[in-house]
């Protein structure tokens, strides 16, 4: 799809940058958020912004929505599918339960619209950067027509599978990741109380069997990995309440479908606990505070 005319609805933190790399690809965006100050920023990389969502839809090749939770994609779409022009592909890129994305996929095919789930892992440093990691739900045709448009945005454009399947990806993806930053927070506050320094843990770690995302690209301690948040009093990239959220779809369909996860779910009762400590606007390496605060003399 070559200087396509996309609907971008969602322009927040990954929305708007993910639609600026689209409008450096050389298409045309018609991007729609709630925030006005979202629109504005939008319109200053180049995002033509409207004023409704039937207005960002109309004569679009392809839909692409960024919303926070799978209601809120389900009551886009009764708007979108009465306005996107026949044909048109639509990609979610929200992250969202399973069964929202498939009764989202569902609607999709009933009204002869193509669809795919697309969920990212990669935060707002890779929405800016264009190195998102897409996780693709859908079928071959679909994802064939929606590789393209994804590519300005990706490192990597990965199918995984039919109708749902990108969300299964990103849930399991942000099990092992919420749980890996606890153990690696856990690690550096037994280490430091027992006189070890940051530094000889992080070297001996990252080059051993303790080597993980969240050590050496994340670390929860300052001063150790050049891109970590922690070096930036733990502004977010990827926020403390969105890994919490992450956890309680994969708790939520660990339930519905009968999956012993006892670490997934002591993960997701840290983060609960660091949210209502008041951490949930910190990035998610920011545990390590919590870890920190509950640790006895």
């Amino acid at each position: 799809m070559t200087m396509a005319v996309i609907g971008f609805i969602g322009l927040g933190h990954m929305g708007g940058p993910m639609s600026a790399n689209l409008v450096k690809a050389g298409h045309t965006v018609q991007g729609y958020d709630l925030i006005p100050a979202a629109l504005e920023v939008a319109a200053r990389h180049g995002v033509t912004t409207v004023g409704s969502v039937a207005d960002a839809v109309a004569g679009a090749d392809a839909v692409i929505t960024m919303l926070p939770s799978g209601k809120h994609v389900l009551e886009c779409y009764d708007e979108v599918l009465a306005a996107a022009k026949p044909g048109a592909l639509l990609v979610d890129s929200s992250t969202v339960d399973v069964a929202d994305a498939r009764a989202a996929h569902e609607r999709a095919e009933q009204a002869g619209f193509g669809s795919v789930d697309a969920p990212v892992s990669g935060g707002t440093a890779g929405a800016e950067a264009g190195t998102l990691t897409f996780m693709v739900g859908g079928s071959e045709e679909d994802f064939h027509r929606a590789e393209p448009l994804l590519e300005p945005m990706a490192r990597k454009v990965i199918h995984c599978g039919g109708p749902g399947n990108g969300q299964v990806t990103k849930m399991c993806n942000n099990l092992i990741l919420g749980a890996s930053m606890v153990a690696v927070s856990e690690a550096f506050v037994l280490g430091e109380r027992l006189g070890l320094s940051h530094q000889a843990l992080y070297d001996v770690a990252s080059i051993s069997t303790g080597q993980c995302w969240a050590l050496t690209t994340n670390c929860p301690v300052p001063d150790l990995v050049e891109t970590s948040r922690a070096n930036h009093d733990y502004e977010p990239g990827f926020a403390a309440a969105l890994m919490l959220k992450d956890l309680r779809l994969a708790t939520s369909a660990a339930e519905q479908s009968g999956t012993d996860i006892a670490i997934g779910r002591l993960a997701t009762e840290l983060y609960q606990r660091f949210n209502e400590e008041g951490g949930g606007n910190l990035d998610f390496g920011a545990i390590i505070k919590s870890v920190r605060e509950h640790s006895g003399d």
